[in-house]
């Protein structure tokens, strides 16, 4: 059975381009082009999933999500809210307003696709949650979409920085090797693995002008760049489900010396998988190719992580994260 998906905007060109983006998929399209409208055909249709545009005459998107968010009979549906590129107050607003994800505009068709594709998985199992006896059966497979989700989300992030295609499940997996050698426990380890995928999230406020910047950033890019992991928190603290992961995407950027971001934290009052995670960060960025530079040679990547050792990371970590990488190359 195919999902039905509306589609709210009030420009029809608006409309023409999702429906373009979304042919062949199989999907039911419907569209309404005002607040009250969608509202209307919401109610009728009980959609899948709604892509809802924020920036309408009169009823503008944030009302109509918090409409459906209130409506006992339609709080469920998921919401994707459209908003202009590099509008991150909208973003927040309507992860406030109960919106599931947001797509940023220019679309990309691979991206909207990825990331419907993994709401409508998500939702088909949330009904699924509802009709099974089997409450436990059922929520192992919801917890596999949210992580399915999870993952399709940091794929779209590595294709938006171009420059680290693959880099996420990389590191997802050493962080995750490396937590286990250290002792974190497997109850842990899930957070962990959810938080290294999510590593990254903040970048989404970060502007593609400074994101993908060739060239030097200057100290004011910099100043925004380093704003990344508290756009994480802003991002991930509002969601229950996903809270206990914040320590990554939070802190990952912490040095163990205490001259990190964002909040200068030192030695083990950062959590131990940021303190974990840092190092398998820098270990990939390092062996892996840039357009500003070929990948090191893992000796030359062993040595520099030897050097930080006491300074950005941990030593303990450091030594075991050696210890393995030795006992693999």
């Amino acid at each position: 059975m195919s999902s039905t998906i509306l589609i709210v905007d009030d420009e029809l060109a608006g409309l023409h381009t999702l429906e373009s983006i979304l042919d062949g998929q199989g999907y039911q399209i419907v569209m309404a082009q005002s607040g009250p409208e969608a509202l209307k055909k919401t109610r009728e249709l009980l959609p899948d999933v709604i892509l809802l545009d924020v920036m309408m005459p009169g009823m503008d998107g944030f009302e109509v999500c918090r409409s459906i968010r209130n409506d006992p009979l339609l709080a469920e549906i998921p919401i994707i809210m459209l908003t202009a590129l590099d509008d991150r107050k909208s973003l927040l607003v309507g992860l406030e307003s109960g919106a599931d994800d947001y797509i940023t505009k220019p679309y990309d068709r691979y991206e909207l696709r990825a990331r419907l594709l993994g709401i409508t998985r998500l939702n088909r199992y949330r009904k699924l949650l509802n009709e099974r006896a089997n409450l436990e059966v059922a929520h192992e497979k919801l917890l596999s979409a949210y992580d399915a989700t999870i993952e399709g989300w940091s794929r779209a992030m590595d294709l938006r920085d171009k420059e680290t295609e693959g880099h996420t499940l990389r590191v997802t997996e050493i962080a995750e090797k490396l937590g286990r050698i250290m002792g974190v426990s497997e109850d842990e380890l899930i957070f962990m693995r959810r938080g290294a995928l999510l590593h990254d999230i903040g970048k989404l406020g970060v502007p593609d002008a400074i994101l993908l910047k060739p060239d030097k950033l200057t100290d004011e890019e910099w100043g925004i760049m380093h704003q990344h992991p508290q756009y994480a928190f802003d991002m991930i603290q509002p969601i229950e489900y996903l809270r206990p992961a914040l320590d990554i995407p939070f802190c990952h950027h912490e040095k163990w010396d205490g001259s990190g971001y964002p909040r200068g934290l030192k030695g083990e009052d950062i959590p131990l998988t940021a303190r974990i995670f840092a190092v398998v960060d820098v270990w990939d960025a390092l062996t892996s190719d840039r357009p500003y530079r070929s990948a090191w040679d893992k000796e030359k990547a062993r040595e520099y992580i030897k050097e930080q050792s006491g300074k950005h990371f941990d030593p303990h970590v450091v030594e075991q994260f050696l210890k393995m990488i030795e006992a693999e190359f």
